[in-house]
Order: C-alpha cells, then structure tokens, then sequence
C-alpha cells in the first residue's frame, strides 16, 4: 500500500488543497483547520448549512492563507490580538479574529453575517477522551487530526453510483491505494512513511458528502449519502473512511509506503 494523495484544509469548511507532503506539529497535518467560519452567535457555520462555501478558493502563499471569494476578491488571513470564544460541536474555544475586510466580503458573499477566526497555538482543545487517552489536540476539525481514505472504496462505491463523485466529497487528508475495498475498517494502527497513525473512529458521514464541489449545489438526489446509507451504516453512522491521530511529529509524503502495523482480524 501506497499513499496516493495528500490534502490540507486551511479553512474548515472550504476546499482543500492536494499538497506532495504534510508535515505534522502537535496539531496534526500543520497548518491544517486552523481557520474556521462562525455566525452571528460565534458557532461554526460549514457547507452542511452554507453549500455554496464550496464556491471560495483557497491558496498558500509559504504559510499564509488567501481565500477567493467570488465577486469580492481575494483576500489574506491575518489573524488579530483579540480573542473570542467560538463553538465547535461540543466545544467552546478561544479563537483570534480575522480582518474586517475579509468578514465582510464573506457575509455579502453568504447573505448574513460571518466571520473568519484563528486558532491559536495558546488554545487547546482536546481530541475526544472517549477515543484517544491521552491527551491530545486538534484544531477546528470536526474531531480528530487525521482523516484516512482508502481509493479502492470510492471505487466500489462509485460502482454503485448513476453518477460517480471524486473523493473530494469526502474530505480526506490522506488517500491510500494498494487496499481492498473496506479494509480500512479492520485498520487500528499503520506506519506510514515515517509517521505512525492510530486508527480510533470511524469517520460518520453528513449531507456535505452531497454537496458538489464544483458547483456549490446539494445533489437533489442526496447522492451519495443515499446510497453509502443502504449498506455502511452502523452504530456510528453512515462510514466512509477512518479518524485517526499521530504518535510524534514527521512528515508525510506522496508515495510513502504505508504498513498495517495492527488489525483486527
């Protein structure tokens, strides 16, 4: 096995970016969700409620984020000294603002009022004890540093699709090839490059897997979250692909070899 493809997320909720390497700090890949989007209220707003998200580029220049947002221009990232509180899922964080300028262009772009925030290296906000012991963070991620995909699943979901999706539906940081389909589920912990990755959760999916990247829109159809719904359901939700954290920091690459250090049989 293989890896097939690497991506980053700058922004929670925007497009990624497929990159040649990730290195990774005690957040995970850096760099990675470390801006988020929040309403009026400070909680965080995402393309399950806001699909034309889809719609804003964003770029790295060096470290810097810049976003594109249609009919408003580009705009960088520079987070402020004041902080605020926000919400993600369960957790309440503080979180440093971005420039008025850039919250503005958002809110005319969404038709309400948002706002870009930071996290910064002084928040900590803990990965979910329930699953991983020790203590360990994450950014604005919905739960876990690591997303893990396996190529050959989308292959045999797409098998059952009128109309096949790219993996960006699902939001991956790393693709793996060379598995059978669903061999992720049996995955606890791999050694990939020189990296070590534990398997904790099943990664549950929502209504943004029906969101089309290219074109902001929901699939009318619910695609393909009907279908992944008709035969990967279980206690914890309809599954495509595996949550994972990192043992220390190191560096991912394209075409690492990947090795299943631990399975269950």
């Amino acid at each position: 096995m293989n890896v097939q493809s690497l991506f980053i997320y700058p922004v929670k909720s925007l497009a990624g970016i497929p990159v040649s390497h990730l290195a990774l700090d005690d957040f995970g890949p850096s760099g990675d969700r470390r801006w988020m989007i929040v309403d009026a209220n400070g909680k965080f707003a995402t393309q399950r409620r806001l699909p034309r998200l889809a719609l804003i580029g964003v770029a790295l220049d060096g470290e810097a984020v810049n976003i594109q947002i249609p009919g408003q221009g580009e705009f960088a990232l520079t987070p402020d000294n004041k902080q605020e509180q926000v919400t993600v899922w369960r957790d309440q964080v503080l979180a440093s603002a971005a420039q008025q300028m850039a919250n503005e262009a958002l809110s005319r772009f969404c038709g309400e009022p948002l706002r870009l925030v930071y996290m910064p290296e002084t928040t900590f906000r803990r990965v979910d004890p329930e699953r991983v012991a020790d203590e360990r963070r994450v950014g604005f991620a919905d739960g876990f540093p690591f997303l893990v995909a396996n190529s050959a699943s989308l292959a045999e979901l797409n098998g059952r699709l009128t109309q096949p999706v790219d993996m960006r539906r699902f939001r991956p940081n790393i693709v793996i090839s060379g598995a059978e389909p669903w061999a992720e589920d049996n995955w606890r912990v791999l050694h990939v490059g020189d990296v070590g990755l534990r398997v904790v959760k099943p990664c549950s999916r929502c209504v943004l897997t029906t969101v089309n990247p290219d074109t902001g829109v929901k699939d009318p159809g619910t695609e393909p979250l009907k279908t992944l719904s008709g035969y990967r359901r279980t206690g914890d939700g309809v599954i495509f692909g595996q949550n994972a954290v990192h043992d220390g920091r190191g560096r991912i690459v394209v075409g690492d070899s990947v090795s299943i250090i631990e399975q269950e049989c």
